[in-house]
Formats: C-alpha cells, structure tokens, sequence
C-alpha cells in the first residue's frame, strides 16, 4: 500500500480484505517497525460473550471513524527502578 494508516486507540476500522469491522483495543510496536493492531468487533454472543478480537498489521486497515478523544493518557507515575541508595549496616554498640 502506498499511504500509511495511523490509527489510535477507540477508532472505528473495518479491514477491506475480510470485512472484519471493530474498535481499536490494543496497538502493538514490535522490533522491525510492524505495528499490529487489535480489533473488538461489536455485540455478543448467545452465551453473553464478546465475540474474540483479530489483529491485523496496520496499513491494512481502513479507519471508518476516528475517535473523538484519545483514550490513552498519560500518567505521572512514581520514579521506580534504577539503582538503589548504598544499604549501610547499623552501628551496634
């Protein structure tokens, strides 16, 4: 394909190959640059189950409606990992 399709999280795709039509769920970058995308289509099952999820490479899919907000956000979250502070031993009289 020659245009590169950047979708995001919450957005309306369909893939034209399969007819498969959902919600944007999960987008997963992977070590060589493919981006895969995995989409929940609409309604349930008979035994109350959401139907399984698919998951296509991203230029592949056609974006019917783009999502009115993100739905990512980005969270201040704590400082973790890295090295910890030296653990010295009491003094013990």
């Amino acid at each position: 394909m020659t245009t590169e399709t950047k979708v995001d999280f919450g957005d309306q795709v369909t893939d034209p190959m399969t007819g498969f039509k959902g919600t944007v769920i999960a987008i997963t970058q992977w070590m060589y640059g493919c981006r895969r995308v995995t989409v929940q289509p609409k309604g349930i099952d008979k035994d109350g189950k959401l139907f399984d999820t698919a998951q296509f490479d991203e230029p592949q899919l056609k974006i019917t409606k783009a999502a009115k907000t993100p739905v990512a956000v980005k969270k201040k979250r704590a400082a973790t990992g890295g090295p910890r502070p030296e653990i010295k031993q009491r003094d013990v009289m």
